[in-house]
């Protein structure tokens, strides 16, 4: 992952990278087990490309769903991969599953 993905390794440090950010956050949950692993390592370039392109403007937090438990349950994430934009603490919109480069930036378009 880029620099510009954050990755936190416990619900701690992701709840920290949230109570410091001054623009929305896209949360990318994903998981190691082997039905979501394809999904999420396809994900993985795809969420590199957009930190890049959305820099300054978002954050983005790559999350282990087995490592941020807590958030996982705060944010109703039933499986992976997982997005969810969260603007001052507050989840503002929620998609499941995989998604192209065209649906994710239209869905960041429309929110940011």
């Amino acid at each position: 992952m880029a620099n510009r993905v954050h990755q936190p390794q416990e619900n701690a440090e992701f709840e920290f990278i949230l109570a410091r950010a001054d623009v929305p956050v896209l949360a990318y949950f994903h998981g190691v087990w082997p039905k979501a692993a394809a999904a999420c390592k396809e994900m993985d370039s795809l969420v590199r490309e957009v930190a890049d392109a959305y820099q300054g403007r978002l954050i983005v937090v790559r999350a282990d769903i087995a490592r941020c438990t807590s958030s996982v349950r705060r944010y109703n994430i039933t499986g992976a991969p997982s997005f969810v934009l969260i603007d001052q603490g507050e989840a503002t919109a929620a998609w499941s599953g995989p998604m192209s480069r065209t649906a994710l930036g239209e869905f960041l378009d429309a929110r940011l």
